[in-house]
């Protein structure tokens, strides 16, 4: 069994994440969500909330794979937090050659550090390279619409969050 680990905060999750999160559905047999729990930072969602749409998205978009998917925190390194849980592969998502840049960076970092969980990169779709989860946050704030950015449940979370 080929076990995905795919960091990020998903703070909140958007489209760009649930694509790239099929995506890794289709090369490996579990995916582990990791979600990045920094103590200096204050999440729009808390760590529960997150989790729990992470898997409300997935379940709509993949009910098939639903048990595929677990969800955990990590406060640690993130090669050190795969290794943890058995992961061989690690998820990066790209937008852009910006995004190609720095990910090259960490994967040789993370290389170096353990070679034996192997960097996987996934590009975004089209339809979801310009967006960012800091982006969504600040729209929904500010009262604009992210219907098309996020999955249906995030979006109805963020409504809530943000009283519109």
């Amino acid at each position: 069994m080929t076990i995905a680990f795919y960091p990020g905060s998903f703070d909140p999750m958007t489209n760009g994440h649930l694509d790239v999160l099929m995506q890794a559905l289709n090369v490996a047999s579990k995916v582990i969500v990791a979600i990045g729990i920094h103590p200096g930072k204050t999440p729009l969602f808390s760590f529960e909330e997150r989790a729990g749409l992470i898997r409300a998205s997935l379940a709509e978009a993949m009910p098939g794979r639903r048990d595929d998917l677990s969800v955990v925190s990590f406060a640690n390194l993130v090669v050190d937090a795969a290794r943890d849980h058995g992961a061989s592969l690690l998820i990066r998502g790209l937008r852009d050659g910006t995004d190609l840049d720095y990910e090259m960076q960490m994967a040789g970092m993370n290389r170096q550090m353990a070679p034996d969980v192997q960097t996987v990169f996934l590009p975004a779709g089209t339809a979801s390279r310009p967006i960012t989860a800091t982006l969504v946050r600040q729209i929904a704030a500010m009262g604009g619409d992210v219907k098309a950015f996020v999955p249906a449940p995030v979006y109805s979370a963020l409504k809530a969050k943000h009283g519109h």
